[in-house]
């Protein structure tokens, strides 16, 4: 989240005591004598929040208000008034400002109206950026979530199959969300406006293959657990793929193509022709840090759809997602999302009780090893190096979390 304030006020003491209060905050303070000052500062693009005094000698904080809303109508504007000028403030209020403050305003006060301000402003700019991705016509960002390097990696490896006219494999543990995947590489695709057909391999017999295949023509055809198809079909499949007259092949599978070739379920021919473009999911045991990203877009998808208000999805609800396994991963996640929503208690994510701070930050320590010893593949060295952290602390925080670097080569 932003925490970038400009801070406003032609008395350089008042303005000196509000930044240093706004340093002990761990805020980030930019200081203006005057709106001449300021105004160099305001733009659409600006990811912080302003604080400015009204009284202000030439062009008061009304004027940097009514500037600001020109530029960025939801950039927020906190306005300080002196003691008991209410009309002052009241009047600041009916020109949109975000809210004033009593000089002198107690720090608590203050830190409490900035961080929602902040808040604010965080929510607009990050949606602003989903509306310019939605634009753009990036398919990958905009159904892809997570800001892991993992995550990262994904949309990466499926922006760079979805260019290249050839059958993709998408592999992955349970619900991962293959079929998901496998249609943003048709949607970020030279094909992505023709139809995309998805199907279950299991049962499907020759002449509903080909029926599938003439369907999507000039488009994708999607083939879910590739392993299950029958023998005969998968003799259909390969005669399609030899002659070319056919869509883009995208195959989905949460088993081993390998060991399904030795059980005589998979075609050896058809293994060696998927094993050449694939695209892994991560699991979410994998990449913790994406969860809190996921939860909360879950829950508004949840919220929207049961037309209900989600609650506070608070710090001690995503340091306890953070902390478990996930075996069944997003489709998991999803259904706790809308037992959350729906305010099913007994299925609540939240802790009994809650959790303290020290818990909390236990969570967060051990998804950061696993994160660094995933990322090094379990060179033990470079993820203490990149973690900034001498080699023994390391290694006592490894024993505390009770974790081995030889599990993640």
């Amino acid at each position: 989240m932003t925490r970038r304030v400009l801070v406003v006020d032609d008395d350089i003491a008042v303005r000196d005591a509000l930044g240093q209060t706004l340093d002990l905050a761990d805020l980030v303070s930019t200081k203006a004598g005057s709106f001449i000052e300021a105004k160099d500062h305001i733009s659409a693009e600006f990811d912080g929040v302003i604080l400015s005094d009204i009284r202000m000698p030439g062009r008061d904080g009304f004027h940097l208000l009514g500037y600001t809303r020109d530029i960025d109508a939801e950039l927020p504007v906190i306005l300080l008034t002196g003691e008991g000028d209410i009309p002052m403030a009241v009047s600041a209020m009916g020109q949109g400002a975000f809210d004033f403050l009593e000089k002198p305003c107690a720090p608590k006060e203050l830190l409490s109206v900035l961080e929602r301000a902040l808040k604010t402003r965080a929510l607009v700019l990050e949606n602003r950026r989903l509306k310019a991705q939605l634009e753009v016509g990036d398919p990958a960002a905009r159904m892809i979530f997570g800001v892991s390097g993992l995550a990262d990696g994904l949309r990466t490896r499926v922006r760079s199959v979805a260019r290249i006219n050839a059958e993709v494999l998408v592999t992955g543990a349970r619900g991962v969300g293959i079929s998901k995947v496998a249609e943003v590489i048709h949607l970020s695709s030279p094909l992505g406006k023709g139809p995309f057909g998805k199907h279950a391999a299991s049962g499907l017999d020759a002449p509903r293959f080909d029926k599938a295949v003439a369907d999507a023509k000039g488009g994708s055809l999607f083939l879910d657990e590739i392993t299950s198809m029958p023998m005969e079909t998968q003799f259909s499949l390969l005669g399609s793929m030899e002659q070319g007259d056919h869509p883009r092949l995208i195959f989905g599978s949460t088993a081993d193509l390998a060991e399904a070739v030795e059980q005589g379920a998979l075609h050896a021919d058809l293994f060696y022709r998927l094993d050449a473009m694939q695209v892994r999911i991560p699991s979410l045991s994998e990449r913790p840090e994406d969860i809190p990203v996921l939860f909360r877009q879950y829950v508004a998808q949840a919220g929207e759809q049961s037309g209900l208000t989600p609650p506070d999805i608070t710090s001690d609800i995503l340091a306890d997602l953070m902390a478990r396994d996930w075996p069944g991963n997003a489709r998991a996640l999803m259904s706790v999302a809308m037992r959350f929503v729906l305010g099913l208690n007994d299925n609540d994510p939240r802790p009994e009780g809650g959790l303290g701070l020290s818990e909390q930050m236990a969570q967060v320590e051990r998804s950061l090893l696993q994160e660094a010893l995933r990322r090094s593949q379990g060179r033990a060295s470079t993820a203490a190096e990149a973690l900034k952290l001498p080699r023994k602390t390391f290694y006592d925080k490894l024993a505390k979390h009770n974790l081995r670097p030889e599990d993640f080569r």
